[in-house]
């Protein structure tokens, strides 16, 4: 295998990391490059007592900044753009400003807005959001206002349908109805999270949304998608292979489709059980999430 040395600036040394030339995906060496290619990986987070941690549990269904960290260092470059069309509180921006990435943040909410630039000042540096996008919008309209094939990879983690409205919500809500945290991710109209029926958002989601973020990234580049399957009432919807129909092969303009490339599990083994069924019925506690990963290429190409 041919490599290079790269070197790489740190805070106080310099170290050099042996890259293979033709590797023009991200700056990964062969070993760090395999790891990531497992089908699943373990959630890792901060913990809440963490003082880093306080903003993020003010969102309803924040994801951890270190696990879009991973697939950051592993879809990029140093120097890329990234694209999160639900930007929340900024997880993605975190994960960008720490990786030397440059985000593009799109956030219906004021308040997730202006926190995800807050979090960026209190926990990263301060005038560090001055170096990536906030947009406070509805991506819908947004998106369709960028040029084609100008961002280097998209991640987001969409809202789940209504799951947040839904009355019957389990210990999670309570816990946050106690400590007054915020149960939904806003009133708002314009909110997929506020749309009634599950067909609407989805069709939603995909071609008002993913099949855009399709259009503006790159050809040969990649999307990936943080989503969970859930419970409405006593039917199990499965959430993601729904977005795999639909996204498979879908047309982003171009002559470009997108293609998928993996499913991987992203395990959140810390979760605590919770007697659902119990004794009557199989009900899942579901502990993990699945990141879709596609790629934008020309149609009829499978490399």
């Amino acid at each position: 295998m041919r490599e290079i040395d790269i070197e790489m600036q740190s805070e106080n040394t310099k170290t050099f990391r042996t890259v293979d030339p033709r590797n023009a995906l991200n700056d990964l060496m062969g070993k760090e490059w395999m790891i990531e290619t497992k089908s699943f990986i373990y959630q890792k987070g901060l913990g809440s007592k963490h003082p880093h941690a306080q903003i993020e549990r003010l969102h309803p269904a924040p994801y951890s900044f270190q696990d879009i960290g991973r697939l950051i260092l592993f879809f990029t470059k140093a120097g890329d753009t990234v694209l999160d069309p639900f930007g929340g509180v900024g997880s993605t921006a975190k994960a960008c400003a720490l990786n030397g990435r440059f985000c593009t943040s799109i956030e219906l909410s004021a308040e997730w807005h202006a926190l995800s630039i807050k979090r960026l000042e209190t926990e990263v540096a301060t005038g560090s959001s001055q170096e990536h996008t906030f947009i406070n919008a509805d991506c819908i309209p947004t998106l369709k206002t960028f040029d084609d094939d100008v961002f280097d990879f998209m991640v987001t983690s969409p809202p789940y349908w209504a799951i947040l409205n839904k009355k019957a919500d389990h210990k999670v809500k309570k816990g946050r109805v106690a400590h007054a945290l915020a149960t939904t991710y806003s009133d708002d109209s314009r909110d997929l999270g506020n749309i009634a029926r599950y067909e609407d958002f989805l069709n939603t989601l995909v071609h008002d949304v993913f099949k855009e973020c399709g259009r503006v990234i790159k050809e040969k580049h990649y999307m990936c998608i943080v989503v969970s399957d859930f419970r409405n009432k006593s039917e199990f919807i499965s959430f993601h292979s729904d977005l795999i129909q639909m996204l498979s092969h879908i047309d982003v303009g171009d002559s470009c489709a997108l293609s998928l490339q993996g499913v991987k599990v992203l395990a959140q083994n810390h979760k605590s059980l919770l007697p659902y069924g119990y004794p009557f019925a199989y009900v899942e506690n579901i502990h993990h999430q699945y990141i879709l990963i596609f790629r934008k290429i020309k149609k009829g190409k499978e490399k």
